[in-house]
C-alpha cells in the first residue's frame, strides 16, 4: 500500500505505524532513542541515591516533600498516559478527531503536572532548598528538573505534531509519529513512578 492512496476504516492497516519502511525505520530509531535515555536517567538516579543525605545545613527530604501533592502529580500524569491509549486506539480505527482529542487531553494533563511541578519548586526554594544549596538539593533538581524537561518537551512535540496535521488528517505518512510520540509519553510517565517511589516516598521515610 502505498502513503499516497486515500485511506478509509475499511483499507487503513491494523498496525498503521509500522506499515511503511519509514514507519519501521521511526519504531526502531525510537528504540535506540530510549536506550540512551534509560541510561540518563539511571545515572541521575544513581546520582541522587548517592547525594540524598549531604543536605548540610539546608532542609532534608523529610522537611520538604510533601505525599498528598506528589501523588496528585502521579495520578495526573498517569491519568495522561492513559489517555494517550484511548488516543493511539482511535487512530488504528482510524478516527483522527477522537485521537486529536484525546490527544489535546493528554496535552492537558501534562500541562498540569508541570505547573504543579514548577509549584513545587518555588515552594521548596523559599523553604531554603536550592540547586546551589548542598549536594541533595543540585540532585534532586537535576533528576527532577530533567524529567520535566522531557514533559515539556513531549508537549511541545505534541502540540506540533496535532496542528502540523489538522488539516491533513491521517495517514500512513504521520500514523509513526503519533504512535511514537505515545511511546515517549509512556517513557516519561513510567520514569516518574521511580521518582515518585526513589525521591518522594523514600525521602518521607528518610
Amino acid at each position: 500500500m502505498q502513503v499516497e492512496e486515500k485511506l478509509t476504516a475499511e483499507t487503513f492497516p491494523a498496525e498503521p505505524e509500522k506499515a511503511t519502511l519509514e514507519g519501521k525505520n521511526k519504531f526502531i530509531g525510537f528504540w535506540l532513542f530510549l536506550g540512551g535515555e534509560t541510561v540518563l536517567f539511571a545515572s541521575l538516579f544513581a546520582t541522587y541515591l548517592a547525594l540524598n543525605k549531604s543536605n548540610g545545613t539546608g532542609p532534608a527530604s523529610q522537611d520538604l516533600f510533601e505525599i498528598p501533592l506528589a501523588f496528585a502529580m502521579t495520578m495526573i500524569l498517569l491519568t495522561s498516559s492513559l489517555t494517550s491509549v484511548y488516543a493511539m486506539y482511535h487512530m488504528k480505527n482510524f478516527n483522527f478527531k477522537k485521537m486529536q482529542l484525546w490527544l489535546g487531553l493528554t496535552v492537558l494533563l501534562g500541562a498540569s503536572f508541570l505547573g504543579l511541578e514548577i509549584y513545587e519548586f518555588q515552594h521548596y526554594v523559599h523553604l531554603g532548598h536550592t540547586i546551589t544549596g548542598s549536594a541533595f538539593g543540585s540532585a534532586f533538581y537535576l533528576l527532577v528538573g530533567t524529567h520535566g524537561a522531557h514533559v515539556l518537551f513531549g508537549l511541545c512535540w505534541a502540540l506540533t505534531i496535532m496542528i502540523r496535521n489538522a488539516n491533513r488528517g491521517l495517514d500512513l505518512y504521520n500514523a509513526p509519529k503519533f504512535y511514537v510520540f505515545s511511546l515517549y509519553w509512556h517513557f516519561i510517565d513510567v520514569v516518574w513512578v521511580f521518582i515518585f517511589t526513589v525521591v518522594y516516598l523514600m525521602g518521607m521515610v528518610g
